[in-house]
Formats: structure tokens, C-alpha cells, sequence
């Protein structure tokens, strides 16, 4: 894999991260709802207007233009596998941005998703 094949790949994990940490930062701003059919208009005025969920969206946008560029350039038996990176990212994100419990396990379980990327990159 050359190193613009790697940078989309990259790419895509970085921006799935970010627009899951922002769709959490947002549902954080608008707190707690149930769903009901007396909750559709405005939960979703309010989903549809809170700026991270909209920045989260903006994201998986371009996310998916990237992935198509990194898939046109790379196997997806290989570049699939590597989104699983985005478990790495997010759970070093979630600690760091919005204070998630981070507990040996975590780490256990990211060592063994990067030991997975790792040897897939290399097949």
C-alpha cells in the first residue's frame, strides 16, 4: 500500500471518529429523550439544528468521497479491516473529549485491534 492509499484510509478513520465523537457531543447538548411519536418534531428540530450532529453528518459526508477514492486504490479485504482503527481512535477521543471511563480492557482489547490492522496491512 503506498502512502496515498494509507492517507485516505487514515483519512476515513479520522473522519468517522470525529463525526462520532461530535454525534456524542451533540445527543451530550440535547440530554436525554424518549422516543415517541409526541417527540418526533422536536427532538428532531432539535437534532437538526444542534451544530455538532450537523458537523458529525458533514463528515460522514466526506468520509464516504474518501473511502470511495481509498477503495478505487486498494483491496477492500485490506482496507475494510483497517477502519476497525477507528475503535483505537474513538476511545482515546471519548476519554479525552468527553471524560469516558478508560480502564485496562480498553487498552487489552485496542492493543489486539491494532495487532489485527497490523498483520492484514501486511497479507
Amino acid at each position: 500500500m503506498n502512502l496515498i492509499s494509507f492517507a485516505l484510509i487514515f483519512t476515513g478513520v479520522m473522519l468517522n471518529a470525529a463525526a462520532q465523537i461530535l454525534m456524542k457531543a451533540g445527543t451530550n447538548a440535547i440530554g436525554h429523550f424518549d422516543f415517541s411519536v409526541e417527540n418526533i418534531l422536536p427532538i428532531g428540530l432539535k437534532l437538526a439544528t444542534e451544530w455538532h450532529i450537523i458537523t458529525a453528518l458533514l463528515c460522514y459526508a466526506v468520509s464516504v468521497v474518501v473511502w470511495i477514492l481509498a477503495l478505487s486504490r486498494v483491496p477492500v479485504s485490506i482496507a475494510f479491516p483497517m477502519l476497525s482503527m477507528a475503535y483505537v481512535v474513538n476511545a482515546l477521543a471519548a476519554k479525552y473529549f468527553l471524560g469516558e471511563p478508560f480502564n485496562p480492557t480498553k487498552l487489552v482489547g485496542m492493543g489486539v485491534i491494532i495487532l489485527g490492522v497490523i498483520i492484514i496491512s501486511r497479507a
